[in-house]
């Protein structure tokens, strides 16, 4: 599992990239209420905002930690948005991307350097 600045994470298998945000960005978000997740065949840009995720706190972007097309959306956190608070690792994923250039993984944390990276903020 890799991790980004802005606390999304991947997980890839072969050229398919799980995203999700990270247990300390589902933390401090406090209780989701919404999750909206993008469109099976959207094609999404590194950096860019490609679902939103709302919580009692605040709304956020979740920002494509790999450019590519969205294979498939997390339909479930539709209905139960909670599960990015109690899986934000796992079962709380938000899409998968058909990764188009995996020289953007090279970039990304590993889960001690994201540990470390955290200690400074």
């Amino acid at each position: 599992m890799k991790f980004t600045k802005d606390h999304e994470w991947v997980s890839v298998d072969g050229d398919i990239a799980t995203v999700g945000i990270s247990k300390h960005a589902a933390d401090a978000l406090g209780d989701v209420v919404f999750v909206e997740v993008p469109e099976v065949g959207k094609t999404v840009t590194k950096g860019d905002s490609f679902a939103v995720v709302e919580s009692v706190k605040a709304a956020s972007d979740v920002y494509a930690p790999v450019s590519g097309e969205v294979v498939e959306a997390n339909d479930v956190l539709g209905s139960a948005p909670e599960t990015v608070n109690s899986a934000p690792e796992a079962d709380g994923w938000f899409a998968r991307i058909k990764i188009s250039d995996a020289s953007a993984l090279d970039g990304l944390m590993d889960q001690a350097a994201y540990d470390e990276y955290l200690t400074t903020l």
